[in-house]
């Protein structure tokens, strides 16, 4: 039986950052992974030269992920998308008021819209979003945003920033914190988001983690509300003090025995994924120049040319980004490619005769909870209390982070609580 101070559970994101900080503190730590291939939704697949990540994925300068990032040394290269920026709105194409000279210009705005959308933009950008008040997304703007165009634009923004359409539910206060970070710029990496795992990989290894790759973990296994191992595909066992999951809620509490007289029974319940369809395109070129960025304002979907500042690929192929957010209700996948696909027509007629390679994911897993109404507790983890040695991390183990940043963030708290415990004997 092989002995390791710390399992960790995941190959993506949270798992490579919580393996390297834990073995940096000077801990054995196994990484097990059930694909052939590492990066989880961080994956970034090869297609004709071109470069495709999985679903949108903007890495955010003011946020946690692209901190802890640096700090670990990984090399962060890339390019902002276009700081002009193109509505959808009413079957129609037409400049969105992103600016205060293109605001005090626009033809979607009454003057007092105008004005009030500049105070608006002013608000979010001096307020403390963690004073805002618990209440729903959709409740706040009510309140605070009297034109009905402003709230268009607002929502957009929203969606926009948490890839999420589920203003009902979600959060304004976290939301708000959300839009704020993405104000403050984004990056588009060069070679996509593979490059960033790699370098993870590469850390972790030479950090001394022991890494296993097509290994499929049955059952974590804890007596007397400890942590004693991990149980892999034919019964092998791994003994372990510590243990980290980066699966999502429904995934861990599958792998805990009697997980239903835990918090994770809770998490699992109360979470509320989000969805979205996602439609990625290597194009010959754009039909319409400059034509780079563009926001539905009466639909939830999002349009931008991930080429025109990141390398993307081989041979100058223009790589472009749909996204549909559905939020956690019912995707359609029919419905959501024709709605994709519309707004493209919209947007650069005769793309199709221009295309290189495409990518279609039609219910891609945005995150696997949100910051929403009716979460009993808006930090969650990095312990599972019960099971001492037992600690998640991911976009859903959360204390006020979305995306990248919570998977980030996440990481680190749970390899900084496990540093914190004596050492394996």
């Amino acid at each position: 039986m092989t002995k390791y101070d710390t399992a960790v559970i995941g190959g993506g994101l949270a798992g490579f950052i919580a393996a390297l900080e834990v073995a940096k503190g000077g801990r054995s730590v196994v990484l097990l992974e059930r694909s052939g291939r590492m990066g989880g939704r961080a994956m970034t697949n090869k297609k004709n030269g071109v470069l495709f990540n999985l679903g949108g994925h903007a890495l955010y300068r003011a946020g946690d992920a692209f901190r802890i990032l640096q700090e670990l040394g990984i090399r962060i290269e890339g390019g902002p998308p276009s700081a002009k920026v193109n509505a959808l709105w009413n079957r129609g194409v037409v400049p969105m008021p992103a600016t205060p000279l293109s605001m005090l210009t626009s033809k979607l705005l009454t003057w007092s819209g105008k004005l009030g959308l500049l105070r608006l933009v002013i608000r979010i950008t001096k307020m403390d979003a963690s004073k805002v008040e618990n209440t729903p997304l959709r409740q706040w703007a009510e309140q605070e945003i009297a034109d009905p165009m402003v709230r268009h634009i607002f929502y957009s923004l929203c969606r926009t920033a948490t890839y999420t359409f589920d203003p009902d539910h979600q959060l304004a206060g976290p939301v708000l914190g959300q839009v704020q970070r993405s104000l403050k710029g984004v990056l588009y990496i060069h070679g996509g988001w593979q490059t960033i795992v790699d370098q993870l990989q590469q850390k972790a290894i030479d950090a001394g983690v022991h890494i296993i790759s097509g290994s499929d973990v049955k059952e974590i296994v804890h007596a007397n509300g400890q942590v004693q191992g991990i149980k892999l595909a034919h019964e092998e066992m791994v003994e372990v003090s510590h243990v980290i999951s980066t699966a999502s809620p429904s995934e861990t509490y599958k792998l805990v025995a009697n997980a239903d007289r835990t918090i994770l029974k809770q998490w699992k319940d109360e979470a509320r994924p989000s969805k979205a369809a996602c439609l990625d395109l290597g194009l010959k070129r754009l039909s319409v120049p400059g034509r780079n960025v563009a926001i539905a304002l009466d639909q939830p979907i999002f349009f931008s040319h991930h080429t025109l500042n990141a390398n993307l690929s081989e041979d100058g192929t223009l790589v472009v980004h749909m996204v549909k957010y559905n939020g956690s209700g019912e995707s359609n996948p029919k419905e959501d490619e024709e709605a994709l696909t519309a707004a493209m027509n919209t947007l650069h007629p005769g793309w199709e005769q221009e295309i290189v390679t495409k990518q279609f994911l039609p219910n891609m897993t945005v995150v696997h909870d949100t910051l929403h109404v009716g979460k009993s507790n808006l930090q969650t983890g990095p312990a599972v209390e019960g099971i001492q040695g037992l600690y998640v991390a991911g976009d859903w183990a959360s204390h006020g982070e979305m995306l990248a940043d919570a998977s980030a963030a996440s990481a680190r708290r749970a390899a900084q609580a496990i540093l914190k415990t004596p050492q394996f004997a």
